[in-house]
């Protein structure tokens, strides 16, 4: 039998271990196989087991292979043929969708072409659809991990030509940087160049044109999917006022109709916003020929996650002016994915509408798959989209579509089992500063509806400074006046709660006492008089309040607060007033003398007190004028005050 102590040291062994949380730090990889023949190269995936999500769909791998030569493939075994011998470097990004873990890490692999067996070589495929310029990546950015962009641009004119790609990142309306460039590699020796592209931007529209958070009154201006603008100055300073980073890169001797990829890999950072709801952009510039102002630009939209799944909601509204934003239209996203064994022929997007939106003013701003708005009242015979807007949600129908599902066969392409819709609104004339949430129930066919995250928007706090000026009353002070100026700072137009700090300029009078002495005098002629001294102490100060309270506004209309406050003199100055009067004979009936003595005493800074204070507002609570009375009470002497003020927030 083992001694007691040995029993007592096991159990508490065993409590330990099960009360310590131990760091998973097993990294899970995929690695690159391949099968080769001569310049024939089929790859393959070696994939670690998927990791189900309770109550999520099936989870599944999706991948971008950059095959180096230029080529990419989204395919999850592409075969490729290279035009040319040498090593190449493939390198495999792996994304994990519905998965609870990591996305796999891989190797870049070198494969070698020393015979050219195959002839059916193809160029980088075409992106005219795309107006010769494209953007797209591997995956939606999640906090501190990998991502892949990759930038392919298209000569579109009839003679060589030699351009400049410019990708600018890291919005400046996010407190911190979003995103860190790792690495980038090209194909057809762009080279990287040092630019300055900052310079006045007095003369410029809107930095941020395209989002709803734009801080400005300027004419808003969208930049929808790929277009061709002729101010280069005018648009790579607008870029720069809207971003903090940029990669610039040259190329040259582009001939008619070929296109080259440049691929990026960005790493998010630790800071990155964690708003799963938040839209964060890129911005392509694409300049073709070097010699000329003539450039295509186009924006990537991104929506931050936490896990990788293709039905998600989101919103540009994470970060609004509420000053600026009344005029200003919000852009919403619903993306979803068919990961059926099947296509999908009906797509139903139920959506949640906060109050404080006008369905008035509700749009489709764009949608996947194409199709034009339904006809009311019809049956409709072809693919379209139908809108139903109801008090509290917006139904979104594609009646009559083919959505392939990524289950199904012969389906390669992951991208094509994808749609969207985006849409956006303005706000209702009367809303309040507060957070919204609004989420998207998908349905395929007759499936069971996924739903997704929340997309919130958020406003900033801004700031409001009013100016009040008033009159204290004094109940246990003698013949006291005291009026006062002041400032306030707090949050504009607070909903409820918020903070409000202040400071006051007050200049004060009052009298702490009156004395008056009677006694019987002899003069110098050795006659009785009666002698009469009165002393009179007057009190001037200039008095600083600076007080912090937490108010709530009622309602519109009425506000109320509370806090605490330090009252202190600047300059304080006491004046002693003494009158002598003599008067004939024994009584005061008749004066016969009168003398005066002053004496004053200054100081400054002095007389600190503290305490608490309760206040109340009447008129328009969170701008504008209003009336308010408060109750200040000390801790240190009995020198309580009523303050009564007018107010006018800005």
């Amino acid at each position: 039998m083992k001694p007691l102590s040995s029993i007592f040291f096991l159990l508490f062994s065993i409590l330990s271990i099960g009360q310590t949380k131990v760091k998973d730090t097993i990294t899970r990889r995929a690695n690159i196989g391949l099968i080769q023949n001569g310049n024939t190269v089929t790859y393959k995936p070696e994939t670690p087991p998927l990791i189900p999500i309770a109550g999520a769909p099936k989870p599944s791998y999706s991948y971008l292979w950059e095959l180096g030569d230029g080529h990419y493939s989204k395919e999850a075994e592409p075969k490729h043929v290279y035009k040319n011998k040498g090593t190449y470097t493939t390198r495999l990004a792996v994304t994990n969708n519905y998965d609870n873990g990591k996305p796999p890490a891989t190797r870049p692999k070198k494969v070698a072409i020393n015979d050219i067996t195959d002839t059916n070589y193809k160029d980088i495929a075409s992106i005219a659809d795309q107006n010769g310029f494209a953007i797209l990546k591997n995956c939606d950015p999640i906090p501190d991990q990998e991502m892949v962009v990759v930038v392919g641009y298209q000569n579109m004119e009839n003679y060589v030509a030699s351009g400049k790609l410019y990708l600018f990142y890291n919005e400046k309306q996010f407190k911190s940087n979003n995103f860190e460039l790792v690495d980038f590699r090209t194909y057809a020796n762009e080279r990287e160049v040092k630019e300055n592209t900052v310079a006045s931007v007095n003369d410029l529209e809107d930095s941020n044109r395209y989002l709803a958070s734009a801080e400005n009154t300027f004419k808003a201006k969208k930049y929808r999917n790929t277009t061709t603008e002729e101010d280069l100055n005018a648009s790579l300073l607008d870029a720069n006022k809207t971003y903090h980073n940029v990669s610039v890169l040259e190329f040259d001797d582009a001939n008619p109709g070929e296109t080259r990829n440049v691929f990026y890999t960005f790493k998010t950072t630790p800071e990155m916003i964690k708003d799963t709801s938040a839209t964060v952009t890129m911005r392509g510039i694409f300049v073709p020929n070097r010699s000329y102002k003539n450039h295509k630009i186009k924006n990537l939209e991104m929506e931050i996650v936490t896990s990788h799944d293709p039905n998600k909601m989101g919103s540009n509204g994470s970060f609004i002016n509420y000053r600026l934003v009344r005029f200003k239209r919000v852009n919403f996203k619903t993306r979803f994915q068919n990961n059926g064994e099947g296509p999908a022929r009906m797509i139903r997007l139920e959506t949640d509408i906060p109050d404080m939106f006008d369905k008035k003013t509700f749009q489709v701003e764009d949608m996947y798959p194409k199709c034009p708005i339904c006809p009311k009242g019809e049956e409709p015979t072809v693919s379209c989209l139908d809108t139903i807007i109801k008090q509290k949600q917006i139904f979104f129908t594609f009646k009559n579509i083919y959505l392939p599902g990524s289950e199904q066969k012969n389906v390669h392409e992951k991208d094509s089992t994808k749609g969207f819709v985006k849409y956006s609104m303005k706000f209702n004339e009367d809303f309040h500063k507060v957070k919204t949430r609004s989420r998207t129930a998908i349905i395929f066919d007759k499936n069971e509806p996924i739903i997704t995250n929340y997309a919130t928007t958020r406003f900033l706090p801004g700031i409001s400074i009013g100016a009040k000026a008033g009159y204290n009353v004094y109940p246990d002070l003698e013949k006291s006046t005291s009026y006062f100026v002041g400032a306030t700072i707090s949050p504009f137009k607070s909903y409820r709660f918020y903070w409000q700090a202040e400071w006051i300029n007050a200049l004060n009078k009052y009298e702490s006492g009156t004395t008056v002495v009677d006694q019987t005098v002899v003069n110098p002629n050795g006659v009785k008089q009666f002698q009469r001294t009165t002393t009179t102490t007057e009190n001037k100060n200039v008095n600083w309040e600076v007080p912090v309270l937490l108010r709530y506004n009622i309602n519109t209309y009425i506000g109320i607060g509370a806090g605490i406050q330090a009252n202190f003199n600047i300059s304080s100055e006491q004046i002693m007033n003494k009158k002598i009067e003599s008067f004939e004979g024994g009584t005061d009936k008749i004066v016969i003398d009168t003398k005066t003595e002053s004496n004053s005493v200054k100081s400054g800074f002095d007389n600190l007190k503290t305490g608490l204070l309760f206040d109340l507002t009447a008129g328009f609570a969170r701008i504008g004028p209003s009336l308010g009375a408060r109750y200040v009470i000390n801790f240190e002497q009995n020198f309580n005050y009523f303050q009564f003020y007018g107010i006018w927030k800005f």
